[in-house]
């Protein structure tokens, strides 16, 4: 229960605003840091593009390498608290 209730108050906060998007920190982490250079779009891009399309706020953000592609995975949280996730090419700005 006590899960739920946690849950709850931060889809709140982050639906007035009061919890920033997505930590700068963690979206471009060291552990994304090679991945990055060979892309052409940046995490920062991809985000405001991801939430400007979808109207939703990015909440998580990862970067991986699939079949030699750098891919970013981003979790979104939209205005009605529903979550879903997104995959965006970072070389051609491509939502996949």
């Amino acid at each position: 229960m006590n899960v739920v209730r946690v849950w709850v108050a931060v889809t709140a906060l982050a639906l007035a605003g009061i919890l920033p998007a997505v930590p700068r920190a963690r979206a471009a982490g060291a552990r994304s840091a090679p991945a990055v250079k060979s892309a052409r779009m940046s995490m920062d891009q991809a985000i405001k593009m991801v939430e400007a399309r979808f109207k939703a706020r990015v909440v998580r953000a990862d970067t991986r390498r699939q079949g030699g592609q750098v891919i970013y995975v981003m979790r979104l949280l939209d205005r009605h608290g529903r979550v879903f996730t997104v995959r965006v090419d970072a070389s051609s700005g491509t939502v996949l």
